[in-house]
């Protein structure tokens, strides 16, 4: 019988956060979600289990809330970068969950590392 998307999902998520990790062991994790209205994005630290720092499209000081479009996931990046620099965080890797490496997660991935981040 056929996997449903979300069994898909799932499963590609697993993959890519477990390859990651084996790989990346000790650095902070950049971790994307995105949802049909909205997008967000966290560093975290799973040594601590501690996140820290974080910027969404539903924060108005940005000016994309409610937006969901490549424009708004490049502000979101920007803005997660900028915060990154704040905490005196330069490197991280980047977790894409279980979305493929295209359209707006490819433009948050990008913004971040225009803005300083290193992955």
């Amino acid at each position: 019988m056929a996997n449903s998307k979300r069994d898909l999902f799932v499963k590609r998520r697993l993959r890519v956060r477990n390859r990651l990790r084996k790989t990346n062991s000790g650095k902070l994790r950049l971790t994307v979600h995105r949802s049909n209205k909205n997008i967000s994005a966290q560093l975290i630290d799973d040594v601590n289990g501690v996140t820290v720092a974080a910027a969404s499209s539903l924060e108005k000081d940005l000016g994309t809330t409610g937006k969901n479009n490549v424009e708004a996931a490049a502000k979101v990046g920007a803005a997660l970068a900028e915060r990154a620099k704040k905490a005196n965080v330069d490197e991280c890797y980047f977790d894409r969950g279980g979305f493929l490496f295209h359209g707006k997660v490819k433009a948050l991935a990008e913004a971040a590392r225009e803005g300083g981040l290193k992955f």
